[in-house]
């Protein structure tokens, strides 16, 4: 199913106020949740979260397809990751992994892997609420798996290993270099009219909230760049905002 009829059926489940995507999975469609991409592992009653599932299932599914298109452009084919959504705790193809850990992606096995409460903790402690500053975030994580597609985490991992002491620097322009390619996502939705009043700046709070400073700041410690491995609040907002801006991968190389 493509991006525009998923946000179809979500419109109408709303206005509804009817799962249409049962009427899917009725009709052989889609399996669990709204995107086939999406790999659910809670189950149980009624679902409070499944509003934001939904979107989030959007947002993967509409970044996804923009990147079908975008890799072509400069010699390489994408080829499509999942999201696993959990709940306290989960394995991975990269080991065992729980809520603390946050959102993460995994080459070894090409998942996103998020706790939605980390949505609720980014709104009430970072203090980076709205539905951008979600999107950003799995748009940050599906950067990375743009980088494994195009070999670039490889190649940093292979110099990380050669060169321990530029171990946290290559490990921050990673980082930075998937801010700038969540950007060009972002690009592309402001080129279709999908952005509303105050999106952009929601999208911005979320990448300073998580900045390498502003965390340290908030765990009692002194700033110390040298323990970086993400990029500071300025840098990652920076890059964002490249990618925003310009739309090309080209300009998003972090490590030069």
């Amino acid at each position: 199913m493509g991006c525009g009829g998923i946000l179809i059926i979500l419109v109408l489940s709303i206005v509804f106020k009817q799962d249409f995507f049962s009427l899917l999975n009725a009709a052989g469609g889609v399996a669990t949740t709204p995107s086939a991409s999406v790999q659910d592992i809670q189950t149980g009653g009624p679902d409070p979260d499944q509003e934001l599932k939904e979107f989030v299932s959007f947002v993967l599914d509409d970044a996804q397809d923009i990147w079908h298109r975008t890799l072509p452009t400069i010699g390489a084919q994408y080829r499509d990751a999942k999201l696993v959504l959990f709940t306290d705790h989960t394995r991975s193809g990269c080991g065992f992994a729980q809520s603390a850990t946050g959102p993460f992606y995994c080459p070894a096995d090409e998942k996103v892997y998020i706790d939605l409460g980390f949505y609720r903790e980014l709104r009430n402690r970072f203090g980076a609420p709205g539905d951008f500053a979600q999107a950003y975030v799995l748009a940050h994580e599906i950067g990375h798996h743009v980088q494994t597609v195009l070999g670039i985490s490889q190649r940093v991992t292979q110099l990380q290993r050669q060169n321990r002491r530029q171990a946290n620097q290559l490990s921050v322009a990673l980082e930075l270099q998937a801010d700038c390619l969540a950007g060009i996502w972002a690009h592309s939705t402001a080129r279709r009219d999908l952005l509303e009043q105050g999106d952009i700046e929601e999208g911005m709070a979320a990448a300073a909230a998580v900045g390498d400073d502003r965390i340290q700041q908030m765990s009692g410690q002194y700033v110390n760049p040298d323990a970086f491995t993400h990029g500071s609040s300025q840098q990652r907002v920076q890059w964002f905002r490249r990618g925003l801006e310009t739309g090309d991968p080209d300009s998003c190389d972090t490590f030069s």
